[in-house]
Formats: structure tokens, C-alpha cells, sequence
């Protein structure tokens, strides 16, 4: 993706009225839920702090635990490999399917795979992924991507899913009504239900692996995760590497701040522990395999950008976002969208892919203050920043700009006077312009949706240097 891609998929989003209204269901369904979580929590931040703790912890020992993830699992009963890339992990999962003679796989929601691209790989290979969570079913029929990490399909309205069922399912009376919300999830179960029957294979992501018992840990509030694992006979695992913690205690920590985080919930209504295989009588998967992908997430870890492997994929910093609220998860071009993702996509695909999704934020700070186990985002985006910057990514006249910004900042005399000459001009605009600046020179586009009162007394260094 290019900077002009990101800035005319941003525009385009901001001048839509729909997806403006879709949007607004964020902060009623997610912000509100997760404000109130919290407060119902006896001591939520100290919980953020264990869970913060964990986190780290467990990213500074990773290729330890992974191991001993791997060696538990295994004795369990699990088959683990290992995914240097996206496409190694591809390659893989199509190896255990067609070993299986897979036609049909379920797939419950699963952000790595979406990473991948496994969905149409897996179509290109001749085997069918079929979409459990609703949100996913409803965005693969569209044939759309996610627009959020835990909604994938917060941007469409219920009217816009009543029309892709009624354009997808043509064997059912086009006259049905479909104006209410249960009518929906009702259909869609029942479209489902023949394939959760007859499927060949299921494949999931992981939350959290526990590398004390070779266990994945499945957070979800459908239920389709239970039989998306556990139906089929074959049971495929696409996780993360830095999705591991090293014991159930430390998991019950971080499902404690992930509910609440995520969507408001005291605890998600389905919370699935596998570990390797079923036993003779037990239901469950006879044959089960974990890939760890990287994907470039060992280099990140090697970076002062390694805090950002701590995410729990809770979507709060995208729920509290103002750029977010604004254009949406789609104008990023990235799986991941919001403040975490404008983190981990230049890191997983190149700076220069994403080189302007770290400039994609106010740096207000909300997202810190959200986020359960406390990533420092905002300073995370400068760094990116601050390389594109040394890579001359950003246009030439941006960097012009922020060079002589730096020059002047260094100089107390120059910035001082510049600050004078920008106040003068300002308040001559506004006195032009009929009281309010409405057009600025160079920078239109900051005024293309926005008037800006003049200035009024002093600079900010001449108020605090003045009396207190």
C-alpha cells in the first residue's frame, strides 16, 4: 500500500454516511460496556498491572516457552510446527489438509489466518473454508476483509446483511422477512449447521497457549469455536509465537482483562481449553496440529518495538481511537487496523507497505490509557515515525516541513519569533476570512473540515514564564 492509497481510502470513509453511522455502534457497544467492566471490578488497574507483568514476562522468555509449549503439547498428543513465514504457514496447513483428504474446512474467527491469506489459498488448492463466527460468515460472503480485530463486521448495517443473505441464500423464499436481528443469526445457523455436520477439518486460532500443559486457550461468544474444533475429526491451529504464557494462572489473569477489555464482558460466554488429542470415548479431534507463526514477529522482539508483541487483540485501543471512529478498519489496508495495528503491520510487512499508518493517529493517548495490559502505543508510533522519517518515506514536503520545525525548536530565539509571525498571520486570516480562519495556505487540507478561531493573548512559553 502507498500513502495516497491510505489517504483516499480515509477520505472516502469520512464522506460516508453510512459507514459514519455503522461506526457509532463502537462507542455504545464497546466503550460504554468496557467503562462499565471496569468499574464493576474491584481493582481493575492493579489487574492491568499483573497482566502487564505477564505479558512482558513471558515475550522476554518466549523461545522457552515456546519450546516447552511445543514439548507439552506433543506429549499430549499434538503434532507442533513451526512457520517461519506467512507462506510457510500456508504450506503447511494445505499439507496437513490434503494429507487428511480435506474438501471442506470450518474456520472460526481467526486474525493470523486472515494475516496469511489461508482463505483463498485454500480456495485456489480446491478445499472449501466456510466462516463460523457470523461477523466472518457475513464479510466472506460479501467477500470483504474484517473491519475490526474482534467485529469483523461493525461497518455494515443490518439492512446490508439482510441483502447479502438474500443475494447468498437463493434456495430460501425471497420473500421471508429478514427486517429483525434474530431472523438473521437464525438463518445464518441454519446455513451453518449442515456444514458444522459434514465438515472435513476445522481450523482456529489460539488466544494464549500455555506452555506448562501444551494447551490453546479459544475465546469466543457464539460457540461456533467449540464445534469449529471439536466436531471434526482433524483440528488445525494457526497461532502467533507471542500468543504464549507459561501457566494457567497467568491465563486466568489475562482472560480476566480480555473480556472486560474487548467487550465489555465480566468473562467471555465461551472460554475453550484443548490440549492435544481426544481420547478413546472422548469427544473431540483425533488428530491435532499447532503452527506457531512468526512472521516476522522474532525481529520485532529484537526492537524497542517489542512491546507491541504483548497485544491480547482485545480491540480497545480501535474502540477509543478518534481516527478509528472516523474511517474505520478498511481504510487502513491492513488486517489489523487502529493504533495496534499501525504498530504490528509495519512490522509484519515492511515499513514502506505502511508508511502512513504510523502518522494514522492524534497521539491523544487513549489508547494507552485503555489498553489492559499497558502498551505504550503512542511512543511505539514515533519510533515508526521516526524511521520513515529517516528513510525519507513520507512526501518531500512533509519532510521539509518537520526539518525546519526541528531547526527552529532548537533554536529558542527563531521559534519564538516564528510562533509571533504565526499568531500575526492567523489572526490577519481570520480578520479576512470573516472572523474565523476557514483556508489556509500550504496546509488545506487541515481547514477542509474544520474553521479555526484566531489566536488570543500570548504564546504557551509566555504564560508559563509569567506570574503564577
Amino acid at each position: 500500500m502507498t500513502a495516497l492509497d491510505f489517504k483516499g481510502r480515509a477520505a472516502r470513509a469520512m464522506h460516508d454516511p453510512q459507514l459514519s453511522a455503522a461506526l457509532l455502534r463502537v462507542k455504545s457497544h464497546f466503550v460504554t460496556g468496557r467503562n462499565m467492566a471496569a468499574a464493576r471490578f474491584a481493582d481493575f488497574e492493579t489487574l492491568r498491572d499483573r497482566a502487564a507483568a505477564i505479558r512482558r514476562r513471558s515475550i522476554a522468555r518466549m523461545p522457552d516457552l515456546l519450546e516447552r509449549f511445543e514439548a507439552s503439547a506433543e506429549a499430549a498428543g499434538a503434532k507442533v510446527h513451526w512457520a517461519a513465514d506467512a507462506a510457510e504457514a500456508r504450506s503447511i496447513a494445505l499439507g496437513i489438509l490434503k494429507a487428511a483428504g480435506a474438501k471442506t474446512a470450518l474456520k472460526s474467527k481467526s486474525m493470523v489466518t486472515e494475516e496469511i491469506e489461508l482463505n483463498a489459498y485454500l480456495e485456489a488448492a480446491g478445499i472449501q473454508p466456510i466462516e463460523t463466527d457470523l461477523g466472518e460468515y457475513i464479510v466472506q460472503l460479501r467477500g470483504e476483509k474484517p473491519s475490526h480485530i474482534i467485529a469483523p463486521a461493525i461497518h455494515l448495517s443490518k439492512q446490508d446483511v439482510a441483502d447479502t443473505f438474500r443475494s447468498h441464500h437463493t434456495d430460501l423464499d425471497p420473500e421471508r422477512d429478514l427486517s429483525q436481528r434474530n431472523t438473521l443469526v437464525r438463518e445464518a445457523r441454519v446455513k451453518l449447521r449442515a456444514a458444522f455436520l459434514s465438515a472435513d477439518a476445522g481450523i482456529t486460532g489460539a488466544n494464549m497457549l500455555v506452555a506448562e500443559t501444551g494447551s490453546i486457550v479459544l475465546v469466543s461468544n457464539e460457540g461456533n469455536i467449540d464445534l469449529t474444533a471439536t466436531a471434526p475429526r482433524l483440528h488445525v491451529a494457526l497461532v502467533g509465537i507471542e500468543k504464549v504464557v507459561e501457566t494457567w494462572d497467568e491465563a486466568g489473569t489475562i482472560l480476566r482483562v480480555l473480556a472486560r477489555s474487548a467487550t465489555g464482558q465480566d468473562m467471555s460466554s465461551y472460554v475453550t481449553c484443548l490440549t492435544g488429542v481426544a481420547g478413546e470415548g472422548e469427544t473431540g479431534p483425533k488428530e491435532s496440529h499447532i503452527i506457531l507463526l512468526d512472521n516476522g514477529r522474532s525481529a520485532v522482539r529484537d526492537t524497542d518495538r517489542r512491546e507491541i508483541l504483548a497485544c491480547i487483540r482485545c480491540g480497545a485501543c480501535l474502540n477509543h481511537c478518534p481516527v478509528y471512529a472516523s474511517i474505520g478498519g478498511h481504510a487502513y489496508g491492513s488486517i489489523y487496523p487502529g493504533p495496534m495495528g499501525s504498530v504490528l503491520s509495519p512490522a509484519i510487512d515492511g515499513l514502506k507497505a505502511h508508511a502512513d499508518l504510523p502518522n494514522a493517529s492524534t497521539l491523544c493517548g487513549r489508547c494507552e490509557e485503555v489498553c489492559p495490559v499497558r502498551i505504550p502505543l503512542p511512543k511505539l508510533l514515533r519510533h515508526w515515525r521516526e524511521d520513515g522519517f529517516a528513510r525519507h518515506l513520507p512526501p518531500r514536503g512533509e519532510r521539509v516541513g518537520l526539518g525546519l520545525w526541528s531547526w527552529m525548536a532548537g533554536r529558542p530565539l527563531a521559534y519564538g519569533l516564528s510562533q509571533r509571525l504565526a499568531r500575526l498571520g492567523l489572526r490577519t486570516l481570520a480578520w479576512m476570512q470573516g472572523g474565523r480562519v476557514r483556508r489556509l495556505p500550504v496546509v488545506k487540507g487541515f481547514t477542509a473540515t474544520r474553521t479555526i478561531a484566531p489566536p488570543k493573548g500570548g504564546s504557551f512559553q509566555a504564560r508559563w514564564k509569567g506570574p503564577r
